[in-house]
């Protein structure tokens, strides 16, 4: 008994499963946590090589007419929120920055948004800056914080949401879904003892995000769930806070296809992005009823089912390279119709002014 105990004590499997368990291993073996370079330095001579296709570098912009620089970086999510169908989207209500108190609350009032609502900067991406309004002091918080013109949208309970990657050439009357994305919000079951911020801190995936649940949640983490009950903790469809994505894209069919295609067609000047949905069930978005488009990204938009964690960088890196070509050739047809590329310094004009939002989006993160 004493040799077992003391070889017990010695075993280092305990011990390298706690290791396991630390973000640093866990962020080294799944390349889903990578940082963006990290994945996307593998594209770069595919990227080049587009760029010389198009004899531009900023082709990208030409490949959704109607939304800024083709909504690679810098886009509105205004102006992309007026070319969408009005039936197909949350009421939702813009305001610049600096508005103030009075005329916020009178803008929600008029639009009949009720809580909770959602707060998102008007240039953004990865989630970030967004976050759930649920009373009047949390929405005059969020104005006063917002370093960018920002809107307030009302929140959807729908509890099915996906992203769905749909591209469609000038030429053609159809398009085609290249991938979809199931999103896997961030949840925990309790057990009775322990608080919300035990459970994240031993769960592999909570552990990842629990600095930025610290932040959002604050001593609402210190919360003791019954045993069984599960909690959404991050309400996110979005990777970058928690969402486990799934690769979804065997649910590709002609009826779903063709829905997606009467929404683009609905849309001026969009044939390449990515539509995030959310919705009650699979057949009432066939049956087109009890769905809508939270946001819509263009040509920054990523194939998202490749960061379902069955799948290798390697896939990872064929489906960005896939898409490109796609949105490359969709660029290059529209400018032989007559759509203009940026010029040089316009271009890097586009990237010196998104280094700019980056910057003031981090302290509105924050």
């Amino acid at each position: 008994m004493r040799v077992n105990s003391r070889f017990h004590l010695l075993n280092p499997v305990p011990l390298f499963k706690r290791l396991l368990h630390q973000p640093f291993f866990i962020r080294l073996f799944h390349w889903e946590y990578w940082p963006f370079w990290a994945v996307y330095i593998w594209t770069a001579p595919a990227w080049l090589y587009f760029c010389m296709r198009a004899r531009s570098f900023f082709f990208f912009s030409a490949s959704n007419p109607s939304i800024k620089n083709g909504g690679l970086i810098g886009e509105s999510k205004k102006d992309i929120h007026d070319i969408l169908p009005k039936d197909l989207i949350p009421a939702t209500i813009h305001f610049p920055l600096n508005t103030d108190e009075d005329s916020v609350l009178r803008g929600v009032a008029e639009a009949g948004l009720r809580f909770p609502m959602i707060g998102k900067p008007d240039i953004g991406g990865k989630g970030r800056g967004v976050k759930i309004l649920r009373s009047p002091q949390e929405l005059l918080a969020y104005a006063e914080k917002a370093t960018l013109d920002f809107h307030i949208q009302q929140y959807v309970d729908f509890t099915e949401e996906i992203g769905v990657f749909y591209y469609r050439y000038p030429d053609q009357q159809k398009g085609k879904i290249t991938g979809i994305v199931g999103k896997k919000f961030l949840t925990v079951k309790g057990n009775g003892k322990d608080s919300l911020h035990q459970l994240l801190k031993d769960d592999r995936r909570g552990v990842m995000y629990l600095p930025s649940l610290e932040n959002m949640h604050r001593e609402k983490l210190e919360e003791v769930l019954p045993a069984g009950m599960e909690k959404i903790v991050s309400p996110f469809g979005n990777h970058a806070r928690g969402s486990m994505f799934l690769d979804y894209s065997d649910k590709i069919d002609p009826a779903l296809t063709e829905v997606v295609d009467a929404i683009s067609k609905r849309i001026p000047g969009f044939y390449f992005g990515r539509f995030d949905i959310r919705f009650k069930s699979w057949d009432d978005l066939l049956a087109e009823k009890n769905f809508v488009i939270i946001e819509l990204n263009g040509a920054g938009a990523e194939p998202t089912h490749m960061y379902d964690p069955r799948h290798s960088l390697f896939f990872a890196v064929k489906e960005i390279i896939r898409h490109w070509a796609i949105m490359c050739k969709i660029a290059r047809m529209n400018h032989s119709l007559g759509v203009a590329y940026p010029s040089f310094r316009e271009g890097v004009e586009i990237f010196t002014k998104d280094n700019t939002d980056a910057e003031k989006l981090a302290a509105m993160s924050d």
